[in-house]
Parts: structure tokens; C-alpha cells; sequence
């Protein structure tokens, strides 16, 4: 009789410990392939924590009339506007905007937490880099950033025409 106690006590003891691998290890989610991803996405750096780092000397190439210059260029679902201030041919970006892009589409959060705008001032002009999730709107925001540069040079031509050639 102890020996049918004992035996039944170690498969009870077995089964128990066996079923418990089958249960989730990661506490809220639903299933084993979602714990390994909430916890992966722990684990992994924010893409969108990376920093862009622009230099104050640096120039935007070419010439450059000062002032504030508003360009536009063609988001994923609207236009991206994009208006730059030119002093002494440094460009600082004011103000990033779309019209129509919708929250689910990865240039609206660029856009708005100021990642298009930082990148446009390390870059000194329209040469950034696209966002994963984000190539259509970052192509916006590049053309948005080249036409307020050509108006920048066509004042700066302009002004040079009216002083007779000469460069101010």
C-alpha cells in the first residue's frame, strides 16, 4: 500500500511540474510568441531615442539670402510644410507641419516630437536620412526643405543682381 501511495504521489508531483511549462512566463500577455516579443522590445534600444547631432559652426552650402522661408513638399497623405530660418547661411528649423498625415503612419510622430526638425539643422539643408516606417514623408519633408532653400538663393540672387554682381 505505501508503495501504490508513493508511486502515485511521484506522477502526481511529475504531471504537475510538467504542466507548468505550459503555461505563459511572461505575466499579462496572452500567449508564449507574445511574451518572447514584449520581451524582446525590452531588451532592444528605441530607435527613436537616437539622438541627431549637429555641429553650431556648421553652414548650409551654397548662398543664402537671411530670413524665414516656408517650403512644401508631398507627405503619404497630405502636404508637409517645413519653415526654416537662414542667418549668415545657418539654417534653423522652425516649424515642421502636416496637413492630413494620419497617427498611424510613422512621419506623424517624426514630425511631430521634432525628429524631421533636429535632422534638417544636423544636416544644414535637405540631405537626411529616412525614418523606417517614414520614406514617403521623409521624401515630403526633404522636398518641403529644398523648395524654401531655392527661394533662400533665389533672394540671395536677386540681391546680388541688384547690387550690381557683387556678393553682400
Amino acid at each position: 500500500m505505501m508503495r501504490k501511495t508513493a508511486t502515485a504521489v511521484c506522477g502526481a508531483a511529475m504531471l504537475a511540474m510538467g504542466m507548468t511549462g505550459c503555461a505563459s512566463t511572461f505575466e499579462g500577455s496572452g500567449s508564449k510568441d507574445a511574451a518572447s516579443a514584449e520581451q524582446l522590445a525590452m531588451r532592444l534600444e528605441d530607435p527613436w531615442a537616437q539622438e541627431a547631432s549637429s555641429d553650431a559652426r556648421a553652414k548650409a552650402e551654397g548662398t543664402l539670402a537671411d530670413g524665414v522661408y516656408t517650403g512644401t513638399g508631398k507627405g503619404m497623405e497630405g502636404l508637409v510644410t517645413v519653415k526654416l530660418l537662414v542667418q549668415d547661411n545657418r539654417i534653423s528649423c522652425l516649424e515642421t507641419a502636416q496637413e492630413g498625415e494620419s497617427q498611424s503612419r510613422g512621419g506623424y510622430e517624426a514630425i511631430r516630437d521634432g525628429r524631421f526638425a533636429a535632422m534638417i539643422e544636423a544636416a544644414q539643408g535637405a540631405g537626411i536620412d529616412a525614418i523606417s516606417g517614414a520614406t514617403i514623408t521623409t521624401a515630403g519633408v526633404r522636398q518641403a526643405v529644398e523648395d524654401a532653400l531655392s527661394q533662400a538663393e533665389a533672394a540671395a540672387a536677386g540681391a546680388t543682381a541688384s547690387q550690381g554682381g557683387e556678393a553682400r
